[in-house]
């Protein structure tokens, strides 16, 4: 176990980001459709061809997950990936043509110091086709692919992934992009909100403070907050056998690992959203006890890749940039 989404079998992982814009995007792409369903709890989300996924739609099955910066302009991405996997012969057939599934969510980093001026050309599209073509390569954490412009309240944020093993045998990964208009940590200090869930010290071995006062629940929000300015956008990988019902009740579930790692978490200023997909690598069918320990996993590997995401980051170069967490507390 590696402690991400590379250790559910069917899948590989690339990530593209462009220094000098300081936003990046990541994708998923599954060595065979996978089932895969959408949840959003966010006021403010900003989606490409999730509608499809709705459990009334035709095509149940996915080539590609995208995770991308830009906001609306980030959705270029996904026609990127797109453009590698139909040169592959991926894609839902029509006739002797291959249409390429490749559903998407952005998050807003257009104010983090990079530079936006791109002119008529959004870098998105291509850095959509060199995550694609980086598929397979090692994962990279924190400031990397759709976590390299990310922010949360006082902090850099970044791009994290959690794994486990159910008590069932399924393997259960989160991957998820932290721009949050909430914070992760308790009150002023270093600690997490997603402690209790941590694994191997995995984002610091801190646990919680000795208490936790009531001028720590106080909300801490960004102090550029506005309805497009966040999003905290990930999905749920398993290699277990779900129908879409089932992916739907797992999306749903995995919410609950945003509001243990984040406060506030699903606000009208955030699009907070998650996929669930399946890879169907482990056979054999799920049945409501299984389901419902997939789900809690689910829940509790998001928590973790909350805490991870903002706990590998790096600051970014700009003027006025916001500290990661090790500028901030290493030194503690």
């Amino acid at each position: 176990m590696q402690n991400s989404i590379l250790d559910v079998a069917g899948l590989s992982v690339g990530s593209a980001d462009d220094a000098e814009a300081a936003t990046g995007v990541t994708v998923v792409i599954f060595d065979e459709p996978a089932i895969a369903a959408v949840s959003t709890l966010g006021g403010a989300p900003g989606t490409r061809d999730t509608t499809l996924l709705d459990l009334e739609m035709t095509v149940a099955h996915v080539d590609a997950l995208v995770l991308s910066g830009g906001s609306a302009f980030g959705l270029d991405a996904a026609g990127g990936v797109q453009a590698v996997l139909r040169e592959k012969g991926r894609g839902f057939r029509i006739g002797a043509i291959t249409v390429p599934i490749v559903p998407q969510v952005i998050l807003f980093d257009l104010l983090n110091g990079g530079n936006k001026e791109w002119g008529r050309t959004p870098p998105f599209f291509r850095l959509g086709m060199e995550a694609a073509d980086r598929a397979g390569s090692p994962l990279r954490l924190g400031t990397a692919g759709a976590g390299y412009g990310a922010t949360v309240a006082g902090l850099k944020g970044g791009l994290g992934s959690a794994s486990a093993r159910t008590a069932c045998g399924h393997t259960v990964a989160a991957l998820v992009a932290v721009n949050a208009v909430g914070s992760p940590l308790i009150g002023d200090g270093p600690h997490f909100w997603a402690a209790p869930y941590e694994r191997d010290g995995e984002f610091g071995s801190l646990g919680w403070p000795a208490t936790i006062a009531s001028a720590d629940l106080a909300p801490r929000m960004k102090g550029t907050a506005s309805p497009a300015a966040n999003t905290t956008i990930g999905m749920i990988v398993t290699d277990a056998v779900l129908d879409p019902q089932q992916a739907k009740r797992v999306a749903l579930a995995a919410h609950d690992g945003y509001a243990r790692a984040l406060r506030p978490a699903h606000t009208p200023l955030d699009g907070d959203t998650i996929f669930c997909a399946a890879t169907a690598k482990k056979a054999g069918a799920v049945d409501v006890v299984a389901l419902t320990d997939i789900a809690l996993t689910a829940a509790d590997v998001m928590a973790r890749a909350v805490a991870r995401g903002v706990y590998e980051a790096t600051a970014l170069p700009f003027p006025g940039a916001l500290p990661a967490w090790r500028d901030r507390f290493r030194a503690r």
